[in-house]
């Protein structure tokens, strides 16, 4: 466009015509290329707000307390797993003192079945001896099977510690190993977890320290594409005055073909047209200068954003490659020591069933064992009365009976060992019980909860690391699309290589028109008078009324009235000329 400006030949160029199309061409450029370069301006603003807004997503993402505590979780659940050894050590020890309260009970139970074995014998003996008397018949059958009762309670008091006892040497079995295993694996995995912790933790906090680096830069651009949009009204302001330049020439056309024109002579008219080229060419020197001054910062300002862009691209990347391999690399890493974790904790958690279940049985155990004693006692006072009143009766037959009474006297010492043995055992109960109490302490009654603890934390730690890496994705995305618009933002607002010089060809087209010489047009002062207010009304810049009027002096009936010029100095007038 500016080749096919600049190609038009000097004849042309020296027309009405010829001016009026090249200022044309070049007021559409400006307003074409400034329009464009804002709209630009405005999506660059948009596309860094969003990256701003995905910023602060990124930072809440970082300092979110859910995360703080999860980690705080973490430790708890580290400093559990640390504790581990010490606990099942301790559970250990119980077991052992159970089995050998469990062992001590069984010395008794074996007196008792011993002790059965020797009432049954004595029971028989009472028969064969007392099968010719009748009277003893029925007697001595019934004797016996109370011992058969008797022993039957004493084998299943045997059989309820044969049961816990196996239990006790399960959970021991067991027990030695998930020990041997938390001694092995326990302190590299409570280890492990800590440096996984600490890894994310600083992984964290260097995304954060790179967000507020973006984030710094970021705002920073959008300040610059802020005064980069103020600065674009240079652009406004060219139009208007290309726009003003143009008016001027239709004005004078105006009024060369009006009345007022019709009454110059040729002179006249020639003097009037290069006083108003010159006025023109002044106006779109100076317009020029105003231009090139302005463009260039806008240009040295849009050139800035360059750097801060790849910085912004760097950091991104930066970020991403925290995120990425490195975030990745650590997540693995804790869910590789929280699987490890895991399996102990299962261990845990069957540990602690069984010893439960020891704990349980025990007790249950001891309740079935009292309940057996009673019956036991039962059947020992049964047998010591019975043997009494065998006694009585043999002493009453005198030299018949002699024989059953030296037995029945032996039924009823045995029958006495019962109550020793059954002493002994409702005495070691109590320290069964608590040795079963001991098993399993109520503080093992969360090691249940560790796993759920664990894989909470854990949960929660990737739901962060997931929510960090979908914010730091469309940040990225942002951070693409902001140095895409920065990148044709900077090819669009390149005014100063095709525009600035479309301006300075109008300029050079004007002062060629005007020649070098000002015609001295005084004594027309009154007959272009009309046309002089005209044009001296388009301008919109204190500095444009100023360039009107060393060129054309204003007639002294013309000066501004002083209100007029106060009003001029109003603060919004000020203003206006500051931007216009």
């Amino acid at each position: 466009m500016a080749h096919a400006l600049v190609s038009s030949d000097a004849a042309a160029d020296r027309s009405g015509r010829g001016i009026t199309q090249t200022l044309e061409s070049a007021r559409s450029q400006v307003e074409e290329r400034f329009l464009e370069g804002g709209s630009v301006l405005l999506s660059v603003m948009d596309v860094l707000n969003r990256l701003l807004n995905s910023l602060e997503s990124v930072a809440k993402a970082l300092d979110d307390k859910e995360a703080s505590d999860t980690s705080a979780d973490l430790r708890a659940t580290v400093e559990s797993l640390t504790a581990l050894p010490v606990s099942e050590e301790n559970r250990q020890q119980a077991l052992i003192l159970l089995a050998q309260t469990s062992r001590e009970l069984r010395k008794h139970v074996a007196d008792m079945q011993e002790t059965m074995r020797y009432l049954r014998t004595f029971a028989v003996t009472v028969k064969i001896t007392g099968a010719g008397l009748a009277e003893f018949a029925g007697f001595a059958q019934e004797i016996l099977e109370r011992i058969y009762s008797g022993t039957d309670e004493v084998n299943r008091f045997a059989a309820h510690l044969d049961s816990l006892e196996k239990e006790v040497k399960l959970a021991a079995s067991f027990g030695v190993s998930v020990s041997k295993g938390y001694a092995d694996t326990v302190p590299a995995v409570a280890r492990a977890l800590q440096d996984d912790a600490a890894k994310i933790a600083e992984h964290r906090k260097n995304l954060g320290v790179i967000a507020r680096e973006v984030g710094a830069i970021a705002r920073g651009v959008q300040s610059k594409v802020s005064s980069t949009l103020s600065a674009l009204q240079i652009g406004d302001i060219t139009r208007q005055r290309i726009e003003h330049v143009q008016a001027t020439f239709s004005l004078l056309e105006d009024f060369l073909a009006g009345e007022d024109g019709a009454r110059l002579d040729a002179g006249a008219r020639q003097r009037l047209q290069n006083v108003v080229h010159h006025l023109t060419a002044a106006q779109m020197s100076d317009m020029c200068v105003n231009f090139q001054r302005e463009s260039e910062n806008v240009v040295k300002t849009i050139a800035s954003f360059d750097y801060d862009m790849q910085e912004i691209l760097k950091l991104r990347d930066q970020m991403g490659m925290e995120s990425g391999e490195a975030g990745g690399n650590f997540m693995r890493a804790l869910e590789s020591s929280v699987s490890a974790a895991d399996e102990i904790v299962k261990q845990v958690d069957a540990a602690s069933r069984q010893a439960d279940q020891v704990s349980h049985s025990t007790t249950r155990t001891a309740a079935k064992l009292s309940e057996a004693i009673a019956n036991i006692r039962a059947v020992k006072t049964d047998i010591h009365y019975m043997a009494l009143n065998t006694n009585l009766r043999c002493s009453r037959l005198g030299e018949a009976g002699k024989s059953i009474n030296v037995v029945t006297a032996e039924l009823r010492i045995f029958a006495g060992k019962l109550d020793e043995s059954a002493d002994a055992i409702v005495n070691g109960l109590p320290a069964l019980e608590a040795a079963a109490g001991r098993v399993a302490p109520a503080t093992d009654a969360a090691a249940g909860g560790l796993g759920e603890s664990l894989t909470s934390a854990v949960g929660n730690i990737r739901s962060a690391a997931n929510v960090m890496e979908n914010e730091l994705k469309v940040l990225a995305e942002n951070g693409r699309e902001v140095a895409a618009k920065i990148g044709l933002l900077i090819g669009k607002l390149d005014f100063q290589h095709e525009l600035g010089d479309v301006l300075a060809r109008c300029a050079d087209v004007l002062e060629g028109v005007a020649g070098t010489d000002v015609a001295d047009i005084s004594d027309l002062a009154e007959a272009i008078a009309p046309l002089d207010r005209k044009i001296f009304k388009l301008y919109t810049m204190v500095q444009e009324r100023n360039i009107h009027r060393d060129i054309i002096p204003a007639r002294e009936e013309s000066i501004p009235a002083p209100t007029e010029t106060a009003k001029a100095e109003n603060d919004e007038d000020l203003f206006a000329d500051a931007l216009f």
